[in-house]
């Protein structure tokens, strides 16, 4: 299973940031594939770290 996710690539409010992180964390940890675009800065690339913080050793 995949999830996309497409955010700015603003960092924007820090509670943005931080819920969009515990997506892309969430997602890994239920085996979900975390698929977005646009980079891996801002809002945008918080799901991707934070998915990558769970599935990278």
């Amino acid at each position: 299973m995949r999830v996309c996710v497409f955010c700015g690539s603003s960092s924007g409010r820090v509670r943005h940031v931080e819920v969009a992180g515990q997506v892309g964390r969430t997602s890994a940890e239920r085996g979900i594939e975390v698929v977005y675009g646009g980079g891996r800065v801002g809002t945008m690339g918080a799901p991707a770290d934070g998915a990558s913080a769970i599935t990278d050793p």
